[in-house]
């Protein structure tokens, strides 16, 4: 526990930073991080005697990073269907190492972990460049919107955790995840609608919106954790990795974020926040 604990304040102090630096720094974080889950990923399903593509893996996901780095949602398309299309085609020429089930499963990966570190990129580079004053000094909309990302996330697993041990009863999914309890799941639906409308609050944008985008990512978040959940027990895994100690692999600790990192650009996007 003690361990756990000086490795997330560690984590916690070092996300910080390069969350408030941006730029270049941000960017190249988020490329290593996508690159190790994609690592993560494939290893896992190595477990079930799977050879996934993981060179063209590796490739894929640094592809998607930067068209996300240079901000091009139409060159990220074009990207995803030449990822796909030679992933596939591997499946053909190298037959006899390459199933097409380890196509299947790889394109798969590539996608489901390239594209939200690209959007990550994309919320922390976002156009709109206004700062925002608030009590802790002035902060970037992308970095604002960052921060909200990930704080609604981290809420939306405290409140699960702590309201799921205190009250839970009824289990959310005991074959995928049996610690999880549908009082858990509300408890997270509540917490993390409050906790998105108070940066709302802090950030001086529309609370309405806020507070939808909070409830939305309590949805999301939970639906990234019980997706991950169900490929650890498909590969027979209990933690995609060792890199953070006490705390698992990256995949682990981004697999909800892998879906609310998406949610909040498209939100962002569609609801026009940027101009509110």
């Amino acid at each position: 526990m003690i361990t756990r604990i000086i490795t997330g304040l560690i984590g916690i102090a070092l996300a910080a930073y390069v969350i408030q630096t941006g730029g270049t720094l941000f960017a190249g974080f988020a490329l290593v991080l996508g690159l190790i889950a994609w690592f993560e990923y494939a290893r896992a399903f190595g477990e079930r005697g799977m050879g996934l593509t993981l060179l063209t893996g590796f490739l894929g996901v640094a592809a998607l990073w930067y068209t996300g780095w240079q901000g091009n949602v139409e060159l990220m398309v074009a990207a995803a269907t030449l990822i796909v299309a030679i992933v596939l085609l591997e499946s053909v020429l190298l037959r006899g190492s390459v199933s097409i089930m380890d196509a299947v499963t790889s394109v798969t990966g590539i996608l489901y972990i390239g594209f939200p570190f690209a959007y990550m990129v994309m919320l922390r580079d976002w156009p709109e460049t206004r700062l925002i004053p608030t009590q802790l000094g002035d902060f970037e909309f992308g970095c604002a919107l960052i921060w909200i990302m990930f704080i609604g996330t981290w809420a939306s697993d405290t409140f699960a955790y702590f309201t799921g041990s205190a009250i839970g009863r009824h289990k959310l999914c005991p074959s995928i995840s049996p610690n999880k309890t549908v009082e858990g799941f509300l408890g997270s639906l509540v917490g993390t609608t409050a906790a998105v409308a108070g940066l709302g609050i802090f950030f001086a944008l529309p609370v309405q919106e806020m507070a939808i985008l909070g409830l939305a990512i309590a949805v999301l978040a939970t639906l990234g954790d019980l997706v991950e959940s169900v490929a650890k027990r498909y590969t027979g895994i209990k933690d995609s990795g060792s890199i953070i100690p006490g705390h698992g692999g990256i995949w682990d600790r981004f697999d909800s974020v892998l879906f609310t990192a998406p949610l909040v650009y498209y939100f962002v996007k569609f609801v026009g926040l940027a101009m509110k």
